[in-house]
């Protein structure tokens, strides 16, 4: 079991914004060097940023990236296995699809890898257009999963941008009462409600009620008000 003791970058998803554009990055981790070069050589080739590392500290001490990645991880490893990294990696890095490549591996080691989550279990020999198309794949899965957070931590930032009392209307708003209902639910006027429901949809980018019920709901508030 790896027992390392690490200290990486917070990973920040409002940088997610361009980042799902940038130069995406597949990291290698293998003890074997001329692996690593044949790897490192045939993911450059392919239009991608490689990184290579020998063991599961090295890889674990790298700070977590910001652009679409994905991790290429033999079972064998000098300080770890394989599957030990990848349920670290599972804690530290959730979104990172890791395909095993391997000459040591055994259906049942596939198996639990592929349960741990795995994307793909790549038993030698195989040609390298099976190893590029899992890597488009895994790179393909990360780049959604980057503007999933964007669009998360704008949504979020919005909400943040409300007042105290738009806050209270659009929850109100959103479960489905009147304007009319909501001044008396608030004991505010109409006509209060409705600047406060502008601010809202404002200030969410919301185009109509059904866009911003969809939004309170990805937010996880309350709506049920019965």
């Amino acid at each position: 079991m790896i027992t390392i003791t690490t200290t990486t970058s917070e990973y920040t998803p409002s940088r997610t914004s361009h980042a799902a554009s940038a130069t995406p990055i597949v990291f290698v981790v293998n003890e074997d060097v001329a692996v690593r070069d044949t790897l490192e050589l045939l993911i450059e080739a392919s239009g991608w940023q490689p990184e290579t590392f020998a063991s599961a500290q090295e890889f674990l001490a790298r700070p977590r990236p910001s652009v679409p990645s994905c991790l290429v991880l033999d079972v064998t490893l000098p300080d770890a296995t394989g599957l030990d990294l990848q349920r670290r990696a599972a804690v530290d890095r959730p979104d990172m699809p890791i395909i095993f490549v391997t000459g040591h591996g055994d259906v049942r080691m596939s198996v639990q890898a592929m349960k741990a989550g795995a994307m793909e279990f790549l038993m030698k020999p195989f040609g390298d257009d099976v190893l590029l198309d899992a890597i488009r794949d895994g790179l393909e899965r990360s780049r959604r999963a980057l503007e999933r957070d964007a669009r998360m931590t704008a949504l979020r930032d919005s909400y943040a941008a409300l007042t105290r009392r738009e806050r209270e209307v659009m929850l109100l708003v959103v479960s489905g009462l009147l304007n009319k209902q909501v001044a008396g639910q608030l004991e505010i006027s109409e006509i209060t409600v409705k600047a406060h429901r502008g601010q809202v949809m404002r200030k969410m980018k919301a185009d109509s009620l059904p866009a911003l019920v969809k939004m309170a709901s990805r937010l996880g508030l309350a709506t049920d008000w019965s």
